[in-house]
């Protein structure tokens, strides 16, 4: 065989291989389309192709009815219940001689607090001393008189006269010895000492006045005392929630001072009117604080369980959105679904309540319906 034969046969043969290698890369390029997973069907559903590894990936179940209570949250502080808080104010100016108590001194009712040393007490003694001295001097004198008209020798118009002046001084010296009582002095206390009391028990929790300084504003406290054996937790309630509470309700509380704890309290008050700004009520939660663990001022939460009631709950996982629409994936028939806009309520865990579009029973894909969806 001649040199011009053999790259005839060589040339043929490469020519034959180039061939088979391009026939063989041709065949998988048209096997590397997989099938459709899932085919949209002209009436709207949807149908998973029996092949399709998505089968394996959806997870089904039936929708079920179950027995929920709607829980509300509301933030809120702690603050002292205004009928167990007074700001103790003298009512006549003086200089502080004595402070019985200190910040943070516990208290009963009708134990000293301070004593101011007035002026204005002094002068309050002198006019009862002087009303009291001018009503004997009008009775001695209304008892001559009578005796006088009894025996027909003064006129009728003199005895009345001695009458009208008994009577004005009885009014005078009634009103010194009001004046007294109302400043909390006895009849027989010292001239210028005034000792003032707490009018309930409780702790002194704000002190504004120092021994030796003198107080002539008569609308300042020297020092607040507050009974915080039961303190309320004020809470905004929205307008929508307003529904899920009541007087008389147990509502869990948790405070950030105490992160991890739980409290309880009662529901004391519902406020009567809304906020027209933040469209909230002021609802107000009696708590037991005997152990001194709330301190006015600190930020709270109140959780409001509602009344139970029956309610279709389904995976969140199972909740599509599309768009504006809500949807969940119904099973029609074995490997068709029907995507269905529902309406949803609340959550309550990992699970979401759906208040229309679905009944109890029927099957749902709960996993990897997303996949079906996009």
């Amino acid at each position: 065989m001649n040199t011009t034969t053999r790259n005839a046969l060589g040339a043929s043969c490469a020519l034959a291989l180039a061939c088979s290698a391009l026939a063989g890369c041709a065949k998988p390029t048209a096997a590397a389309t997989p099938p459709a997973q899932a085919m949209h069907l002209d009436d709207g559903s949807i149908a998973v192709d029996k092949m399709s590894p998505l089968r394996q990936r959806l997870q089904i179940a039936a929708v079920q009815e179950q027995e929920i209570a709607t829980q509300t949250q509301a933030p809120g502080s702690i603050e002292a219940m205004p009928e167990k808080l007074v700001k103790i104010t003298p009512p006549l100016a003086g200089r502080i001689t004595r402070l019985q108590r200190s910040l943070g001194d516990s208290v009963k009712a009708g134990e000293p607090l301070f004593t101011l040393d007035s002026a204005e007490l002094s002068a309050a003694y002198a006019d009862d001393s002087k009303a009291k001295s001018i009503l004997l001097q009008a009775r001695q004198e209304l008892e001559r008189q009578k005796t006088l008209f009894d025996a027909e020798i003064a006129a009728r118009k003199e005895y009345e006269a001695a009458q009208a002046a008994f009577a004005q001084a009885g009014s005078d010296a009634q009103a010194s010895a009001d004046k007294l009582a109302q400043y909390g002095a006895g009849a027989r206390g010292t001239r210028r000492d005034y000792v003032l009391r707490s009018p309930i028990a409780g702790t002194v929790i704000a002190m504004e006045g120092a021994q030796g300084g003198y107080w002539n504003d008569i609308n300042a406290p020297v020092m607040t005392v507050a009974d915080l054996s039961t303190v309320w937790l004020s809470a905004n309630v929205a307008e929508r929630d307003l529904a899920q509470v009541a007087v008389g309700q147990t509502a869990s509380i948790t405070v950030d001072a105490w992160p991890g704890k739980a409290f309880e309290g009662k529901v004391a008050y519902v406020g009567a009117v809304l906020d027209p700004e933040t469209r909230t009520v002021k609802v107000r939660v009696a708590i037991d604080n005997r152990a001194g663990a709330f301190k006015p001022g600190m930020f709270a939460h109140a959780g409001f369980a509602g009344a139970s009631r029956r309610a279709l709950l389904v995976p969140a996982a199972a909740v599509l959105q599309s768009g504006p629409s809500t949807r969940v994936m119904v099973e029609r028939s074995p490997l068709r679904f029907e995507p269905r806009t529902v309406q949803v309520g609340a959550s309550h865990g990992e699970q979401v309540e759906i208040v229309s579009g679905l009944k109890a029973g029927e099957r749902i894909v709960v996993k990897e319906g997303v996949l079906l969806n996009d």
